[in-house]
């Protein structure tokens, strides 16, 4: 296995970009990353990891495979319960998780680059503000990257692999989307194609060996985060060999949702033929069975990683992050494969944190986002939050154990569909704009599936509610007390004061910048709104036409 020489050492003319030691004048201009709760006086502070992978399913049993990373990260500290993602794809994402934002604020919509994915304007905008960029920048941490950054990470259009983001010392990223072979990294903006020997090229192997480099060879003088993100267990699914024969009795789960037709919902899902062919099914129970099998090797990662940290003698001062960038479906309401749906299955998320002040064998089901880790990381170093522009909230309170905490009772999911606004010839009977077709013409996205949803999780309700940008105005509404697998749309049998005030809710939220996004929801006490805005002169709920945000 390679590696590039991670010196810590001055930069030579083939080394990485190294941040220098702090001087006197340099902890003078980091002072406002200094005063971390929790960190003993003259100590150093924290250090942090986090573990991202793609298409990782909470709700199906994505996390089935992986006792290790249960046992060394969420057995070791506190699982969240209710974790979600703000859009439910990649590109938008891991757009949040770095920007600290909603889509609305960061602008990248899905994973084109005509979405903003890794565009010039991203790279122009908001990569100078995310959170590694402030890391690295005004706290001195060194900043550590390996694998899947943006889906159009590499593209011609985007500066190609010689574009290195701001706030990153270490730069090795995949060209594009995931792989497990025959693929191109970014070396600190040079390219290095990989083949297809296992032993030197498969990506999750690669990706763990690059980051064990860097723990042995990195400053010790100075605290470090680490992103890494690896291709699991997104398609094509391809796992190492010896794990190429596991689970061969295991089946996509037959929820109560799985191959039913969906009633009263949006007409993207209500084109899925049921019953699912059984091509279909034979093909998402095959899918099914290699994400697991995938995600095996992540959880090697995970071994590895914490007993080099801890050999390091740096586990206890290091926080480790485990999460997804969104979940998938496999057959429910008979959509073979894929994510971008506004359900429980596509947007709840694995996320499992240990580190310094966590007591083990904790479970949280406060609602929190992806849009909360750059707040909460920037929190861990000890960065004054008020100077950002993060639409997230600092886990850290949580993850210490504080009581009479104030949180939120709701967040936002909002989604523009991708395609162009033409009939798929292989599927001419469809609505022009249908993208990411299976063979049976049964669609899992189209131009203008565009749709934006308040998630809402109290004390009195677990309820979601969601609006869509077409010709329909369509409305879905849930309650997953009574309803966990989403089959009953109630919106026109609910309240129609309470329709209407998660119809304001969700105008307030898909306007929201920074603090207002953390305003009272509906069922928080502080909560008002005016109920003028309620119902249109015909006593029907009010509903808001979505803008077009440009990027």
């Amino acid at each position: 296995m390679w590696l590039l020489p991670l010196a810590p050492s001055g930069p030579g003319r083939n080394s990485p970009r190294h941040l220098p030691s702090c001087s006197p004048a340099l902890l003078l201009l980091l002072g406002s990353c200094l005063g971390v709760s929790g960190v003993a006086e003259g100590s150093r502070r924290p250090n942090v990891v986090l573990l991202l992978t793609d298409d990782q399913d909470e709700v199906l049993g994505g996390m089935t495979p992986l006792k290790k990373t249960k046992a060394l990260i969420g057995e070791m500290g506190m699982t969240f319960s209710s974790a979600y993602v703000p859009s439910a794809l990649c590109c938008p994402s891991r757009a949040s998780i770095l920007t600290g934002k909603y889509p609305h604020n960061h602008h990248v919509v899905n994973n084109t680059l005509e979405g903003n994915c890794s565009s010039k304007s991203w790279q122009k905008i908001q990569e100078p503000n995310t959170f590694p960029a402030i890391l690295r920048s005004m706290c001195g941490y060194q900043t550590f990257f390996a694998g899947k950054y943006l889906n159009e990470y590499g593209a011609p259009d985007a500066g190609g692999l010689e574009h290195v983001p701001l706030g990153w010392s270490y730069w090795y990223a995949l060209e594009k989307n995931s792989k497990y072979y025959n693929y191109t990294l970014s070396i600190n903006g040079k390219a290095r194609k990989h083949g297809e020997n296992y032993s030197v090229d498969y990506l999750t192997d690669v990706l763990a060996n690059i980051s064990l480099g860097f723990l042995d060879y990195k400053s010790n003088s100075e605290p470090f985060f680490m992103m890494i993100s690896t291709p699991a267990p997104h398609s094509p699914w391809t796992a190492a060999p010896q794990y190429q024969k596991t689970f061969q009795n295991v089946f996509a789960p037959r929820n109560k949702n799985f191959n039913i037709h969906g009633v009263n919902k949006h007409w993207l899902i209500r084109q899925a033929k049921t019953p699912m062919t059984n091509s279909s099914i034979q093909f998402l129970d095959n899918a099914f069975r290699k994400r697991w099998q995938t995600l095996l090797s992540v959880d090697d990662l995970v071994e590895k990683l914490v007993k080099r940290l801890e050999f390091n003698g740096e586990l206890n001062n290091t926080y480790i992050f485990y999460t997804s960038d969104n979940g998938y479906h496999t057959g429910q309401f008979s959509l073979p494969i894929d994510k971008r749906q506004l359900y429980e299955f596509d947007i709840k998320v694995p996320l499992l944190v240990r580190g310094p002040g966590i007591k083990p064998n904790q479970t949280s089901k406060m609602l929190v986002a992806n849009i909360d880790l750059g707040p909460t990381i920037l929190d861990i170093a000890g960065y004054n939050l008020n100077k950002t522009q993060m639409d997230g909230m600092s886990l850290l309170p949580i993850l210490k154990g504080a009581s009479n905490l104030t949180w939120r009772s709701d967040v936002l999911v909002e989604y523009q569909g991708e395609g162009r606004n033409v009939t798929d010839p292989t599927c001419p009977l469809l609505s022009p704009g249908v993208s990411q077709c299976f063979p049976d013409c049964v669609c899992e996205d189209a131009y203008n599936n565009t749709y934006a949803c308040v998630r809402t999780l109290s004390a009195q309700w677990d309820l979601q509610y969601c609006e869509f940008d077409d010709q329909e105005v369509f409305v879905e509404v849930y309650n997953l007390t009574a309803d966990p697998d989403q089959i009953t749309n109630i919106a026109k049998s609910i309240d129609p004061e309470l329709l209407g005030k998660m119809n304001y809710r969700l105008m307030m939220l898909q306007s929201c910048s920074g603090p207002t996004c953390r305003t009272p929801g509906v069922f928080d006490p502080g909560y008002r709104f005016d109920p003028r805005l309620m119902f249109s002169n015909h006593g029907s709920v009010r509903t808001r036409r979505f803008s077009k945000h440009p990027l």
